[in-house]
């Protein structure tokens, strides 16, 4: 299989299903930024860090592709003639959530109650978290726009939002475990 296929030289792409859409449509914008967030996953996999963080990370990062792959099928394509769904991947489901928002309560028991907003920093690893945290924001940002105009999987888009909270309390947690400073946003009165 060739990388290059020139198909894609005039601006255009190809859904699955063969629909193609301009490179710049809602729906490539919404799973190149999925890939883009699993990239920044995969950095921060790469740092030292708890060998149980970077399992749960290689967890989410085949989510990931599974969410990549639901927002690159064009639904009008997505059942074949034959009534079976053109795509034969598992589905993010109710327990892919519950997983995260699990891992979420497990971290957060041994951290001290936030009183205030955190400013990002403190450690690289904890920025790189920090960035795929922002990342995923503009996912779910882009994948609910897509949404409204061609509806898909709805956990998906739960799983988006419920990772960028994930990733959120991750920062927090990286940032105990190097001993990194966590430093409070506190508005400075005007002078």
């Amino acid at each position: 299989m060739k990388i290059y296929t020139k198909t894609g030289d005039k601006g255009t792409t190809a859904l699955f299903g063969g629909t193609r859409v301009p490179k710049h449509h809602i729906r490539i914008e919404s799973y190149g930024t999925v890939d883009e967030l699993n990239s920044h996953l995969g950095l921060i996999r790469d740092q030292q860090i708890d060998v149980r963080y970077k399992e749960m990370l290689m967890l989410i990062q085949d989510k990931l592709f599974t969410i990549g792959a639901i927002l690159a099928t064009d639904p009008e394509k997505a059942i074949l003639k034959s009534g079976k769904e053109r795509l034969n991947i598992p589905k993010i489901s109710e327990a892919d959530i519950k997983k995260l928002e699990d891992e979420m309560d497990e971290m957060e028991n041994a951290l001290p109650p936030m009183t205030h907003f955190v400013l990002p920093g403190g450690h690289q690893t904890v920025s790189f978290c920090h960035i795929a945290r922002c990342v995923c924001r503009r996912a779910e940002r882009l994948a609910s726009a897509l949404n409204e105009l061609e509806p898909f999987l709805p956990e998906a888009l739960t799983y988006l939002n419920r990772l960028s909270d994930y990733l959120f309390v991750l920062a927090r947690k990286l940032s105990k475990d190097l001993q990194a400073e966590e430093i409070k946003w506190i508005p400075q009165k005007e002078s």
